[in-house]
């Protein structure tokens, strides 16, 4: 992986390929290699950025709360500090999906399209926020270890659980990498998101809205409806798959994407 310092910190993530620029943005608690398949099939035609969003991977932690536009403040100095200066296509999941939304608001000229994975429009409850809340406390009391256990089983398909162990036991590795620091100011900050409803028919950039077919935290119905509201959205379900798609099951989401894509 490649680094700079973003904002006072330390980022890191990787670059490769040459044409159109695509970045995606990882999942929380989770780091780049949530795209790792996409990476290596998009990365022939386009040039890909996977960052490690601060306070996780391998990148900084910084503040007692990021905030997702914070994050999109982040994406957006990279992109600076290479060179890049023309709109790309952001995808984003799951946390991914709610900065993605983030940078299309507050970047609209940086942005050219959008991927919007496993994610939701809709801003926390007041019960989720202050679960969300409690959770930081957790991870800055207690570390990682039992959100590495507990999280697989809430992310992925029961046939991924069931028949992949080598994904889940990758997710718990990342996780009990991931700094309690750096994901509870994350948590902190999704707590704070703002709802994003009334943003989607103002959304006017091609959007592929795409999702697991098992996921159970932004469901399929869910994720159906953010995409009827945004003006020529597509749809599209991903089979044998859950919260993580991409990883899941990479085969179908990429014979998806790289149909959006082209």
């Amino acid at each position: 992986m490649k680094e700079m310092l973003v904002n006072g910190s330390r980022l890191a993530y990787r670059d490769e390929g040459t044409g159109k620029p695509l970045l995606l943005i990882h999942a929380f608690p989770l780091d780049h290699t949530v795209w790792e398949h996409q990476f290596e099939v998009f990365s022939r035609a386009r040039r890909v950025l996977l960052p490690d969003l601060p306070g996780f991977g391998r990148s900084e932690p910084r503040a007692d709360v990021v905030t997702m536009e914070r994050f999109a403040d982040d994406l957006a100095a990279m992109l600076a500090s290479l060179e890049i200066d023309e709109p790309v296509t952001v995808g984003g999941i799951s946390m991914g999906g709610y900065i993605a939304f983030a940078f299309r608001r507050k970047y609209p000229q940086l942005t050219g399209a959008l991927l919007l994975c496993d994610t939701r429009a809709k801003a926390d409850t007041p019960a989720n926020a202050a679960l969300r809340l409690k959770a930081a406390e957790q991870f800055l009391g207690e570390g990682m270890a039992a959100a590495a256990e507990e999280m697989p089983s809430k992310f992925l398909s029961p046939k991924t659980l069931a028949e992949r162990p080598d994904v889940v036991e990758s997710i718990r590795s990342v996780i009990r990498r991931t700094s309690p620091a750096g994901a509870a100011a994350a948590n902190r900050g999704m707590a704070r998101r703002p709802d994003m409803e009334e943003e989607l028919p103002r959304i006017d950039v091609p959007t592929l809205v795409i999702v697991g077919e098992d996921d159970r935290i932004s469901p399929p119905e869910e994720m159906a409806l953010i995409a009827s509201r945004i003006p020529g959205a597509r749809f599209e379900t991903i089979p044998e798959a859950g919260h993580l798609s991409p990883l899941e099951n990479p085969a179908a989401f990429n014979a998806t994407t790289a149909g959006f894509l082209a």
